[in-house]
Formats: C-alpha cells, sequence, structure tokens
C-alpha cells in the first residue's frame, strides 16, 4: 500500500528536462474573471466621459493616419469592439489552460495521436463551493484510464480529487477536486454538536468536502472491514454510542471476551459473548420483526417512522452489532452443536439482513475478513453500505469490490476510511467515556 504524496502548494512542478512549471491553483476561474469583466465597464465609463478630450486631442497633430485619426474620433465604439473581444477570449479560456496541459502530457495522459485533453473550464461546484469542476475534453481517453491515473493527475494538478465522471456525452471528463492542501487531520474529536438531529442519521467522520453520515432509514445495514488497528472498533463504537443517544435498543455481541467494551458499555446495551446467548437474542429480534410486520400490515403503513408517526406509537429502532463476525461465524474446529447454532445465526441475520430496514432493525457488522467462508453471499449482498479502513488489496476488494482502501489509504494511518461510493474520511475519535 503507497500513501500519495500531497505536493506542497509553494513549490514549482518541474517536467520534461529541467523545464519549471509555476504552481496552479485549483480554485474557480470565474472570481478572476469577474474582475476582469470589472475592469472592462469601468474603463467603458471612463472613455466614454474623456472621448471629446482625446478626439479634441487627436486633431492638434498634424499628421496622423486616417485609421488612427477614425479610431480616436470613435474610440468608444473602438475600445467596446476590441477590448469586447479581449474579454470574451479571456472568459472563454480558462486560466492555465496551457499549464494544464504540460502537466497533463507529462504524466502520459494523452491518446494514440499524443492528443492531450483540453481544460474547458474550471468552476465552483454549486451545490459544495469546497469543490471545484475541472471540466475537459477527453481527448477518446475513456474514464477507466483517468481514474488508473488518479494519483498522477492529483500530483501533476496539485488537487485532491474527490470524484470523476463523465460530462454531457462520453467526450467530455469532470474532475471535482479540493485543493492538496486540504488534506484530512490526523484525528478529529467527537463532539456531542456532531450528533445529528435529524431522524436516524449517524455521523461517520470528516471527508475533504465535509461530514460524512449514514441515514439508517436508507440505508439499513453497515458493514465495516480494515486491518488489525485500523480503527474499525472505534469507528463502531463510534455509531453505536449515538444509535444509543437516539433512543435505539443497542445489542452487540463481542465474542473477543468484552476487552472492546468496557463496564459502561454493558449498562447501556445488552451484551452477548457466546454463540447461544446471541442465536437468543437474534431470535427475539426475528420475533419482533414478524410482529411489526403485521403491525405496518395492519396500519397500511411502509415503515417503522410512518406507522409511529400516524398512531402515536413508539417503535423504537434495534441495532445488532459485532465487532469481530468471524470469532461468531468461523465453523473451524466446533462440534456438530456448536456448528447447527452458527447456522441457525446465519439464517437470522440472513433474515434481518433481508427485511430489517422497514420495521427499523439493523445490522452493523465488524470484521477483518469477511470473505465467502465468514459471510455467506445472502447476507453480504444485501449490506449496502460497506466501509474499509487501511487493507491490503485482497482485503479491499472484499469490502469494496476494489482497491481503493490499499491504494487510498496510507499504511500508518488509524481511523481513516473509504465508503463503498470512494468517499474517503478521517472518522471521529470516540472515548468510551461519552456514552
Amino acid at each position: 500500500m503507497k500513501a500519495t504524496k500531497i505536493p506542497n502548494k509553494n513549490e514549482t512542478t518541474k517536467i520534461g528536462l529541467g523545464r519549471v512549471l509555476p504552481r496552479l491553483d485549483s480554485t474557480s476561474d470565474a472570481p478572476v474573471k469577474l474582475i476582469f469583466l470589472i475592469l472592462y465597464i469601468l474603463g467603458a465609463v471612463l472613455i466614454w466621459n474623456t472621448q471629446a478630450d482625446i478626439a479634441a486631442s487627436t486633431e492638434k497633430i498634424e499628421y496622423i493616419s486616417p485609421i488612427v485619426e477614425f479610431a480616436a474620433r470613435n474610440i468608444f465604439i473602438t475600445y467596446l469592439i476590441v477590448a469586447g473581444i479581449a474579454v470574451t477570449i479571456l472568459i472563454l479560456t480558462p486560466i492555465g489552460k496551457r499549464s494544464v496541459q504540460d502537466r497533463l502530457k507529462s504524466i502520459g495522459l494523452v491518446n494514440h495521436a499524443e492528443a492531450v485533453p483540453e481544460l474547458k473550464s474550471k468552476r465552483k461546484d454549486k451545490q459544495n463551493p469546497k469543490i471545484t469542476i475541472w471540466e475537459f475534453t477527453s481527448q477518446g481517453i475513456p474514464l477507466k484510464v483517468w481514474k488508473d491515473k488518479k494519483e498522477a493527475i492529483e500530483t501533476a494538478l496539485d488537487i485532491t480529487i474527490v470524484k470523476m465522471k463523465n460530462g454531457s456525452g462520453k467526450s467530455r471528463v469532470l474532475i471535482h477536486a479540493v485543493p492538496a492542501i486540504s488534506d484530512l487531520p490526523d484525528m478529529i474529536h467527537w463532539k456531542d454538536k456532531y450528533l445529528s438531529q435529524q431522524s436516524f442519521i449517524l455521523n461517520l467522520g470528516e471527508s475533504f468536502t465535509g461530514p460524512v453520515t449514514v441515514d439508517l432509514a436508507r440505508v439499513p445495514h453497515i458493514l465495516l472491514g480494515g486491518a488489525t488497528g485500523s480503527g474499525k472498533s472505534v469507528l463502531l463504537k463510534l455509531l453505536l454510542m449515538q444509535a444509543n443517544k437516539k433512543g435505539a435498543n443497542v445489542c452487540i455481541a463481542d465474542f473477543k471476551g468484552g476487552v472492546d467494551f468496557p463496564p459502561i458499555w454493558h449498562k447501556e446495551c445488552r451484551m452477548c459473548f457466546e454463540e447461544q446467548s446471541t442465536l437468543e437474542l437474534l431470535t427475539e429480534l426475528v420475533e419482533e420483526l414478524e410482529r411489526r410486520k403485521l403491525l405496518l400490515k395492519a396500519s397500511g403503513l411502509p415503515n417503522i417512522d410512518h406507522h409511529n408517526a400516524a398512531t402515536g406509537d413508539n417503535l423504537k429502532r434495534y441495532i445488532f452489532a459485532c465487532d469481530e463476525l468471524a470469532e461468531m461465524l468461523d465453523k473451524t474446529g466446533l462440534t456438530k452443536e456448536q456448528k447447527e447454532i452458527v447456522v441457525k445465526i446465519e439464517g437470522l441475520l440472513g433474515t434481518i439482513a433481508r427485511q430489517g430496514r422497514a420495521f427499523g432493525i439493523h445490522l452493523i457488522l465488524a470484521t477483518q475478513r469477511p470473505d465467502s467462508t465468514i459471510l455467506n453471499g445472502q447476507i453480504k449482498n444485501n449490506i449496502n453500505c460497506r466501509i474499509c479502513g487501511r487493507a491490503d488489496n485482497v482485503l479491499s476488494m472484499i469490502i469494496l469490490d476494489n482497491t481503493d482502501a490499499a491504494d487510498q489509504i496510507p499504511e500508518d494511518a488509524q481511523g481513516r476510511f473509504i465508503l463503498h461510493d470512494g468517499t474517503m474520511f478521517q472518522a471521529y475519535w470516540f472515548e468510551d467515556s461519552s456514552l
């Protein structure tokens, strides 16, 4: 795994044989171009007020070209046309366009004819002003090639890329980015003010563009993965703490002996430390799911939020969490009776994974390596929210179906994660005493 080196924004970039290019500014061109437009208007006002004096001064010149004389007598019109053309070209041409092309050429982002993508515009994202959108003509270079060269593009343009996608048709590529200096901090301490006041939205941490959240009403189940020491247990407890504060019934299966969950958790949550008690708990949850199914069928409402609002009931959400899934589901070395219990646990987890969303029963499962021998496809395929911390290529593929976690998270990072949609974030650091 390799971390991308983020260039110093005060440095220049060397390209080719000793050639040095000035630092690029990744912010929008709009403010600079607005200044030129204002100067053009001010110039027009100034010339309008002084055109009579300019025309009179030319009459005193004995020898003067007819063209110059005509321009002087019609100085205002001449200015509007000539300066107007210049300002129009400036507005339509992105600042630093040539430099950008040189930088992209230096990293080999060219087509078979050695043509380099052309920068068409650089503007602020209307939905998030922290993001600058760079729009390029692709010159026939597929989006996959752009994504494969993501790190090189970031270094060349001195930016951190949030996402890349095609624009209007495949001939345009849009790069959503923030300045490279906007790197994530190594640690962000949790504060109670971060607790969302909206329904069941849980805060994960901070990305390059702001807070990252997950809404359990829409994305009911979460799978956390990552190498030992990546911070997944802290992130799991962060989510469970918020769920507890929002009034959910939190149930935790901890097969590591309760080491990661001190006594304060035992007071606030229901804890299970072995297979039989976990089976009993999951059986109760599925029974509650079936009971709620009948309630919602009778009320004709689609989920518990609508049911609670319409009937005045207070059906609480249930969160079933497991800190190390492999310790609970691994059948290696088990007796026949123990294997039967594990198979039943898998079946109950599958039922909750398929049906839990509408009835407010959720799974948050954490593990180092949720491969097919640990987590079967029926459960995994029903968990849409995947989060991966520091990992190797194999683990990243298992969690995210790509190698982003291995490629983008530094080897020494703790609490740094990537979502299934490619969003990288630094998770809030949570102390147990905050429960």
